[in-house]
């Protein structure tokens, strides 16, 4: 009779009260089991991983936006090179450890042969003056036996026959990713394919940013360009249309053979060599734009700037920039060795513990979303992450001085065995003036002793320390350090702001800069012509507290002058057409080294390059026809004493002019685990994932460590619990019993 009656009270549904008295044990019954087989589990309870094994030879990192582009014929920018750079391989790479940075064949079997002509066409010696050489033509052999990794593009039936060429809408059903094409296969790399990427680049409905500078170089690539145009024009349904773009010659690439292409380009440009290191010169498979090219593709997302199709170490198998981006090792890697050389120190640092093994070390690299530097930083802790940079707000925990002011790492840090590693950016963050406005720009007398005092004012060795946590170096011109033609210590100072003091640099006292502002005709910010005191304008794209307190402390700056300094806040779109337009006064910018070569610092000031006039990327319009000739002339010329000399002048006529405020070199400081193998930074390199190297056995063992649970509350709550029922157990099974009786 009890049994029955206690069956019963779990089957009524129509009874609520007692039910209510089960509730609650069967929950705590439930969490005990819950606690029990979790505890079971192999990995950390918190692990953001759970569908990945802990002893897998997974690297992983993280990303704060989605890439827009991925399609190596648009990709620039820092966050796309994360990946593209892991799956193209252009001809040309960076050696991973020397010092100065050194160009190395990648897919070529050696570097490329160079050869001059003359107008006449006639062969010249290599060591001809740069005057008399109309050609230079660049010879490219590619090493056999490169394929490309899996991709539907390639897929073949047994006839020998596309799979999926001319796809209809029926055969589109059911198709959301790349994942969802049953078939792939491959090809052999051939010149061919590079030569296709370069008229991509002249496609102008692809936008490929480099285009304007290779219609420069390249021989007959504006008319190339202009001969594309047409074909599509005379296309009813130009917008879908595509065209086979190896039936459209350029007249300065040639192809040789199945493994050879030639480049040719007008004049003498050393620097053309480091251009065919980007991704911009990935080679692209005709397929593969032909295969994305169909009606439908687009609209479910399936396109190059989605799903990319490389010949390199990785391939990216996961796509979903909303949560993870996964690049998996490329089964069809032609492989490459670990350099087996490199600086003195490397060796000493482990770096060439792994010469000559086959690269990459990795299988899989997964990337996580985290657009907040707290969680993200609380997982690198955990050891969920493999290396972190430093936000402001983790940086005191992480980053100690000592009394000579050089960095280190935390107590703390040093226990978990975490590494610090630093470098100065080949980078350059700057405060512009744009040289067509009439009162803080212009080239009079007036307008530059302005100039010149607003730049010892603004005090960017207390923005370093403020703002940046010390990580940067106040710039001294416009070419970043690490750059050949930089000097260093006291031949490298700018004599217009600092004086050199003690074997270091000190910026000029404010009496200077308040000398010069009376000598500018603006004693104490007043301007002497009209009585007013001087209103500046300042176009920013800053947002958020972190911004707000930036401006707030540039505003002061300014106002040691007397100077009111006005900031326009907009987005970023708005500023850009700003800066386009020439209707910014003062600006903010930066600029980030395409490759280690004084002309893309240098090219920024160059008139020819001015915003408003040319759409170029020099957004001061400056414009001084000397240092124009002098950088005409440089440009062109191999690195030695006379390149040295016009550089050294072209830095002072800037200096001198000061179209900027030179602002600073950010400094990286990164941070990573004792089990991440193979750390230098390389400021040049974007693929440089296939060198690094996991030890996943002490990573699982360190994560288990520092995630062990903390059971004690959870049992004391149960207990308490359990405590606290007894009464009404006790109550309730009188009760029952009384009514059995």
């Amino acid at each position: 009779c009890y049994h029955s009656r206690l069956n019963n009270v779990f089957s009524h549904t129509n009874t609520a009260c007692k039910p209510v008295r089960y509730r609650l044990p069967l929950i705590i019954l439930l969490s005990i089991l819950t606690v029990w087989i979790t505890g079971c589990s192999q990995g950390p309870w918190n692990n953001p991983w759970p569908n990945t094994g802990a002893q897998e030879n997974y690297l992983y990192s993280s990303f704060t936006e989605r890439p827009k582009h991925l399609d190596p014929v648009r990709s620039y920018a820092a966050n796309e090179y994360i990946f593209t750079a892991q799956i193209y391989e252009p001809p040309l790479q960076y050696h991973f450890l020397k010092r100065p940075y050194e160009l190395i064949p990648l897919t070529t079997d050696g570097m490329p042969e160079i050869n001059y002509y003359d107008a006449a066409g006639q062969p010249l010696p290599n060591t001809a003056p740069a005057e008399r050489i109309a050609i230079s033509e660049y010879v490219l052999r590619i090493q056999p036996g490169i394929k490309y990794q899996p991709h539907p593009a390639f897929a073949l039936n047994d006839e020998g026959q596309f799979h999926y060429y001319l796809l209809s809408a029926e055969m589109l059903d059911g198709v959301d990713t790349l994942e969802d094409f049953e078939h792939t296969g491959t090809r052999e790399l051939t010149a061919e394919d590079y030569i296709y990427q370069i008229k991509r680049m002249g496609n102008s409905r692809l936008q490929s940013p480099i285009a304007g500078v290779l219609a420069d170089y390249i021989i007959g690539f504006k008319e190339f360009q202009q001969v594309l145009s047409r074909a599509y024009d005379s296309h009813s349904d130009s917008e879908s249309v595509w065209l086979d773009l190896r039936e459209y010659p350029i007249q300065g690439v040639e192809f040789v053979d199945r493994y050879t292409f030639i480049i040719r380009i007008k004049g003498k440009y050393p620097q053309f060599l480091y251009w065919m290191a980007l991704p911009f010169f990935a080679p692209m498979a005709w397929e593969a734009e032909r295969f994305y090219s169909q009606p439908g593709m687009g609209e479910r997302n399936v396109t190059l700037d989605w799903y990319p199709v490389g010949t390199g170490p990785f391939m990216l198998s996961h796509n979903d920039p909303n949560l993870r981006m996964v690049l998996s090792r490329n089964p069809n890697f032609h492989g490459e060795r670990y350099p087996s050389e490199g600086e003195p120190e490397d060796e000493n640092a482990g770096l060439l513990n792994d010469a000559n093994k086959p690269l990459p070390f990795i299988d899989k690299a997964i990337y996580g979303l985290e657009r907040e530097t707290i969680p993200y930083w609380s997982k690198f802790l955990q050891g969920y992450y493999d290396v972190s940079g430093i936000a402001s707000d983790s940086f005191d925990q992480a980053i100690q001085f000592n009394s000579q002011g050089e960095v280190g790492l935390t107590e703390k840090m040093q226990d978990k065995g975490i590494g610090l590693a630093t470098s100065i950016n080949t980078s350059i963050f700057y405060m512009g003036f744009n040289m067509l406005n009439d009162i803080v720009c212009g080239t009079t007398e007036t307008a530059r002793k302005l100039r010149h005092a607003i730049s010892i004012a603004v005090d960017y060795e207390e923005y370093i320390s403020i703002f940046a946590n010390g990580r940067g170096v106040a710039a001294q011109g416009p070419i970043a350090p690490g750059i050949w033609g930089i000097h260093e210590g006291e031949a490298g100072i700018n004599p217009y702001v600092y004086d050199w003091v003690d074997g270091e640099p000190k910026r000029k006292s404010i009496e200077i800069a308040r000398e010069l502002m009376v000598d500018a005709g603006y004693p104490d910010g007043i301007d002497q012509r009209t009585g007013q005191p001087l209103v500046l304008y300042f176009d920013t794209t800053g947002s958020g507290p972190d911004a707000k307190a930036s401006l707030n402390w540039m505003r002061k700056q300014y106002k040691k002058l007397g100077i009111e300094l006005v900031i326009r806040n907009t987005d970023y779109n708005r500023f850009q057409d700003k800066v386009r337009n020439g209707a910014a006064q003062i600006y903010q910018w930066g600029w980030n080294a395409d490759y280690p070569d004084p002309e893309n610092f240098l090219f920024l000031l160059y008139g020819p390059n001015g915003k408003v006039k040319f759409g170029g990327e020099n957004a001061s319009n400056y414009s001084n026809s000397h240092f124009d000739r002098l950088f005409a002339e440089m440009k062109s010329m191999e690195n030695g004493p006379e390149r040295q000399r016009k550089i050294d002048q072209m830095v002072e006529i800037l200096r001198h002019d000061a179209p900027w405020l030179w602002g600073f070199h950010p400094k990286s400081f990164a941070l990573y685990h004792d089990w991440y193998k193979n750390v230098k930074p390389n400021l040049m390199a974007n693929n440089t994932l296939k060198y690094n190297r996991i030890d996943p056995q002490q990573r699982a063992i360190l994560r288990k460590q520092w995630n062990q649970p903390v059971l004690w509350p959870v049992g004391l709550l149960v207990i308490v619990i359990l405590l606290s029922l007894i009464p009404a157990v006790v109550g309730y099974v009188r009760r029952e019993r009384s009514t059995v009786v």
